[in-house]
């Protein structure tokens, strides 16, 4: 099994997208063959701290680039970094423990503070026994602090930053150009979707993100739909303003504008429209180069956004506009002639454009996990991975096999380790659906429930809420059920994790007492949010799924609106209801334990540090039925107190004291520890 770490920062928006895209092509390449996990790990050793950072990082990109630049130049000066390692403690220390505990064969870094903090943490002339790629996301990598970081190799997007490498110091044998890592499915559907051919009189289409700029945006869309002959989509994201606005002006041209929320569609729609309006965010502007879709740069608004457009403007392959009147007058120049100047355009993207990016790099990266790194001199030698128990070739006999005539196959029964109450980037959730599997999987759990928030539309608060793109959108839903369908068979074989798809209905009124949420678990199919409570528990027993009332009684320790409804008419709803949640996250609601209603206990997983929490532990088969049927009849059913395993391990480790003459030590690929 190959090992592979990637570490990114919250600050910039491409180091993210860059870092998840690359994951996602090599679980697409090798998705038995490598374990994969992507971190932020300034999110999780400073909190909320690290959230006010990203915040103060964004406004000072947007509102004051000169001044990001020059603290950007500050970072990147290695005296200056070491001379503050002090203050640096708590993230060292996490890396130190999070590449002790996984043991990668490869890290790849998208945020050059790691590569500082490697060399600190190997200063002491040990040999890494692991190869460090760090991946620089920049379009222009002039004054980066990439040259002073550790490195084995260095993955840039194009040639010019390949060349500022060279002149900074690098040698030019670590150096791979790959172009920047978007997603998949430009390589995969780039053959399938062709644009309408202007020359045949197509109509000319318009892509608008609107991403900056929102005071200037209904002035542009006026434009715009002035030239009945264009057809536009309006990306607003998950701003309610903005798509008010948006919606009301293409009630006044319904056949020629489309107003979309927060999609997960832009490799579609970038292939699908002959032009992007957009600011020149480092995702964006690679995505549209590796479409091959020209952009107009919307007024420009940070020194890294000049970086990204400058690549545009030297290939004369997009240009930028300061006004709506100049997006309108480039976008005539571009279709007039049957679209001339657009197709050169497009023409001189071609170079630059790289749609395999991601995949051409994550098969270098698994290249380099199977390349065997000389291991540093130690007193510690490894013992061979124990066979698969008995109990999970049976798991997986029953997997592969299934139920005959409705009865379960024997399987032993075993304690179970699960949460059923969790939420991915579908809603509110910080971790996709492939990120949530591996989080849950590499920490050895047996049971997990997607549970994305879906909204009421006929009630006011759901239709507000279905703007905001919190929230599963109603048009997606279909998308969901099939992604996390998907994901189930590489849960199983990768992690021998069960995985369901199950939905928390939100049915929100003014106050607490007329508030619930309802977690549908183990559903087949989507079922309509609008119904009633009753029907909606009916529906979701119809799939044989289970009916469980979520955080039904007053939260302590979150900030958030109480959902009471279910608790206050709790005689009427008992009978009907599989179980109610006596512990969420940190809460415990001693009223339904002392009421002796059937129970689970959820973490209502949002992001990572969520899942120091309250589980359910069951002792039956694994298999979803029998966790099912031991739910309903709660037997065997308990809760725990779930903390991280491996990093206890690690610290108990760090307190014991060195003993003279001590015997040789042993290291186990795996913790000891099997539980939280």
């Amino acid at each position: 099994m190959k090992k592979i770490l990637i570490l990114t920062a919250g600050f910039g928006e491409g180091e993210d997208v860059a870092a998840w895209n690359l994951r996602e092509a090599i679980e697409h390449l090798a998705p038995k063959e490598a374990r994969i996990e992507a971190l932020d790990l300034l999110d999780s050793s400073y909190g909320r701290f690290h959230d006010l950072l990203r915040h103060t990082f964004q406004a000072a990109v947007n509102r004051a680039p000169r001044l990001w630049h020059g603290f950007y130049q500050l970072l990147g000066a290695a005296q200056v970094v070491e001379g503050q390692i002090d203050g640096l403690a708590r993230l060292r220390d996490s890396l130190r423990d999070t590449l002790n505990g996984m043991k990668p064969d490869v890290v790849v870094l998208t945020c050059p503070i790691y590569g500082f903090l490697i060399g600190e943490i190997y200063r002491d002339g040990r040999a890494r026994d692991f190869t460090l790629i760090s991946l620089a996301t920049d379009a222009v990598v002039n004054d980066s602090p990439w040259p002073r970081t550790a490195g084995d190799f260095f993955a840039v997007t194009n040639e010019p930053a390949a060349r500022a490498l060279a002149a900074a110091g690098v040698p030019e044998e670590k150096i791979r150009v790959f172009g920047f890592p978007v997603q998949l499915p430009f390589a995969q559907c780039e053959k399938r979707i062709a644009r309408p051919d202007l020359a045949r009189g197509g109509r000319a289409r318009i892509l608008y993100v609107i991403n900056g700029s929102r005071k200037k945006a209904p002035k542009l869309l006026d434009r715009l739909l002035e030239h009945r002959e264009w057809d536009v989509t309006v990306c607003v994201g998950r701003d309610t303003g903005l798509d008010e606005m948006a919606r009301a002006k293409a009630a006044t041209a319904k056949d020629r504008m489309e107003v979309i929320g927060h999609t997960r569609r832009m490799p579609q729609l970038l292939l699908g429209h002959h032009a992007v309006i957009s600011r020149a965010e480092t995702g964006l502007v690679q995505e549209s180069i590796a479409a091959r879709c020209p952009m107009i740069a919307f007024r420009i608004g940070s020194g890294c956004e000049e970086g990204n457009f400058s690549l545009l403007r030297q290939a004369n392959a997009g240009v930028s506009a300061e006004k709506p009147r100049e997006v309108v007058d480039w976008l005539e120049r571009a279709f007039r002639d049957e679209g001339a100047l657009l197709s050169l355009w497009q023409k001189n993207l071609e170079p630059l454009g790289r749609a395999d990016s991601a995949l051409n790099l994550a098969r270098f990266v698994l290249e380099q996990a199977a390349t065997p790194v000389p291991a540093p001199a130690a007193n510690l030698r490894a013992l061979p991975a124990p066979a698969p128990s008995e109990n999970v070739e049976a798991g997986r006999r029953l997997a592969n096999g299934g139920a005959k005539n409705g009865r379960l196959r024997h399987i032993p029964k075993e304690l179970l380790l699960c949460d059923l109450h969790t939420h991915t980037t579908w809603s509110d959730g910080r971790l996709s659906v492939p990120e949530i599997v591996d989080f849950y999987g590499q920490r050895d759990f047996d049971c997990l429930c997607i549970t994305d928030h879906l909204c009421d539309p006929k009630r006011l608060l759901g239709k507000l809420v279905n703007l905001t793109g919190l929230v599963i959108p109603p048009d997606e839903l279909a998308g969901y059920f099939e992604e996390i369908e998907r994901e189930k068979k590489r849960a199983w074989a990768k992690y021998d994790l069960l995985l369901m798809t199950g939905v928390e209905f939100n049915k929100d009124g003014y106050t607490s007492k007329t508030s619930t949420h309802l977690l549908g678990v183990d559903l087949r199919q989507p079922i309509d949010p609008s119904l009633d409570i009753k029907k909606l528990i009916s529906e979701i027993h119809a799939q044989g799924g289970l009916a469980i009332a979520s955080h039904p009684h007053e939260m302590k320790s979150e900030w958030g609106r109480n959902t009471l409804y279910l608790w206050e008419h709790v005689e009427e709803y008992a009978p009907l209801l599989d179980a109610w949640e006596v512990a969420n996250r940190d809460d415990i609601f001693n009223p339904i334990g002392l009421k002796k209603l059937p129970f689970i206990a959820s973490s209502d997983f949002h992001k990572p540090k969520h899942i120091h929490s309250w589980k359910t532990v069951l002792y039956c088969e694994k298999e979803a039925e029998a966790i099912k049927h031991c739910i309903r009849v709660n037997r065997d059913v308990s809760l725990t107190l779930y903390r991280d395993h491996r990093f206890a391990l690690d610290e108990r480790k760090l307190r014991l004291p060195p003993i003279e003459n001590a015997p040789e030590l042993v290291e186990f690929e795996e913790p000891l520890v099997q539980r939280g």
